[in-house]
């Protein structure tokens, strides 16, 4: 059974169980297991052989941008202790958070990873640009809204079929295709979901050796040949990967990436309580009948106590309508679909997949100022209204030609059996909407408590 394709309650991921320590990076288990190889003393034991430090992994090669090799960068003569292992760790954060920061890694020398995902907006767009603007000559538009990278340490790695008894208590029941961490959930590890934007000829349009050199004459070079190897710029393609591995070392800090320190994590502390506006958007959100928001989104914590995520990471079918402002939609027979393309190849030709998307994390919505992966709507109150109303008035969402509505105008009809109909997508035009305008303005006063940085007042 897949998700969205018979309309099956989701299955829920159980948060908890695929939480990542931040220091878990591709290459640490490897260091880590050379420090058994130490003495007592901490000194190599005889036949140990040298800790090697994988700098990145990259899987298969991603559509449109080059294919970089694999390359392993040995981090000391000697295998690591453990602290040695942690030092490492936080050069490399270092380094990350310096990179993410430096619009000269881009081809137009104007274009950060931060540029795009600001830490003041949940690590999305500053701006209401349905899609971000790159290239040579920054004016190159995206086709999809950039997603937040904040909480997404405990996505699991894609695959077709996901299987968990958290709810239902049996295994053989198929959730359906979930993780990864783009929109279409293409690649898994957070140093491959760099290099998309980093080359793509539309986002930052940079090249492996654009980037090395721009790393080489930067003021933090001296503390990548500490990290990494005095070495290190004499070989393109491993510096490009140390780049890559740390962003991603970066990209898995705590208190910067998944802090739960929202005004709800607080409630669910016992620290605060919610308004009535607040707890009865809440219970929306939950009501099957309702909201059924969480059946995607989930709201509680996990059975073994660890905060909720507000996403089962799966990829879903909704019906988005046509974001018509996009400069690719201006070609009436271009379609974004999602898990099987143009972006993603691997499913390609697999129709049960076309028009699906990850389900991303409500936490820090409120900051985000486009919506969906188009970009369509600018505000809450329109996402939650579609939801509400999608197939009741139709109208509101889609053209309307000849009197008819072009319902699902972003979906070929050959791939409409995808489409999720599970509440509240499960009523027709004259029936009440599942949601009043009293009860959208509550789920929206909800969602804002998911904002991090809340500080319960001081008693």
């Amino acid at each position: 059974m897949l998700r969205g394709l018979t309309g099956k309650l989701k299955n829920r991921v159980r948060a908890g169980s695929l939480h990542a320590c931040w220091l878990a990076a591709a290459w640490l288990p490897v260091a880590l297991a050379a420090c058994d190889a130490h003495g007592p003393e901490g000194e190599t034991r005889a036949g140990a052989s040298a800790a090697t430090v994988t700098v990145a992994s990259l899987a298969a090669s991603t559509p449109g941008v080059p294919v970089v090799p694999v390359v392993h960068v040995a981090a000391q003569a000697r295998a690591q202790t453990r602290a040695e292992v942690y030092e490492q760790v936080g050069k490399m954060t270092a380094l990350g958070k310096q990179l993410f920061f430096d619009a000269s890694l881009s081809g137009s020398g104007k274009l950060a990873c931060a540029s795009c995902h600001s830490p003041d907006h949940g690590f999305t767009p500053g701006n209401a640009l349905a899609v971000q603007l790159g290239g040579g000559d920054m004016r190159q538009q995206g086709m999809r809204a950039v997603p937040t990278l904040k909480y997404l340490q405990s996505v699991p790695a894609f695959t077709e079929h996901f299987h968990d008894s958290e709810d239902e208590g049996d295994e053989s029941i198929d959730a359906g295709p979930t993780g990864g961490l783009t929109w279409d959930g293409r690649v898994d590890r957070g140093s491959e979901q760099a290099r998309i934007p980093i080359l793509s000829t539309f986002e930052m349009g940079s090249t492996p050796g654009k980037v090395a050199a721009a790393v080489k004459a930067a003021p933090y070079a001296n503390e990548f040949r500490a990290a990494f190897g005095e070495h290190i710029f004499d070989d393109t393609d491993a510096t490009f990967n140390a780049v890559l591995q740390s962003l991603e070392t970066f990209e898995q800090k705590p208190e910067t990436f998944y802090p739960y320190t929202s005004r709800y994590d607080a409630a669910l502390a016992g620290k605060v309580k919610l308004s009535a506006a607040e707890l009865h958007g809440l219970e929306l959100f939950n009501d099957e009948k309702k909201g059924n928001c969480a059946s995607c989104h989930l709201s509680q914590r996990a059975r073994d106590g660890s905060p909720p995520q507000f996403s089962d990471f799966g990829l879903i079918a909704i019906g988005v309508p046509r974001n018509r402002a996009l400069k690719v939609n201006r070609d009436p027979r271009f379609y974004d679909l999602g898990a099987c393309g143009p972006e993603r190849t691997d499913l390609k030709g697999r129709d049960e997949y076309c028009g699906i998307f990850r389900t991303p994390t409500l936490r820090n919505v409120a900051l985000k100022k486009r919506f969906f992966h188009n970009g369509i709507y600018q505000s809450l109150e329109e996402v939650v209204r579609f939801y509400a109303q999608r197939d009741t008035n139709p109208e509101k969402f889609y053209p309307v030609v000849k009197g008819k509505v072009q319902k699902f105008d972003d979906l070929p009809k050959r791939y409409w059996a995808n489409l999720n109909t599970e509440p509240p997508f499960d009523r027709k035009p004259g029936d009440a909407p599942a949601l009043d305008e009293a009860e959208i303005k509550d789920v929206v006063a909800f969602l804002n408590t998911l904002t991090d940085g809340y500080q319960p007042a001081a008693h």
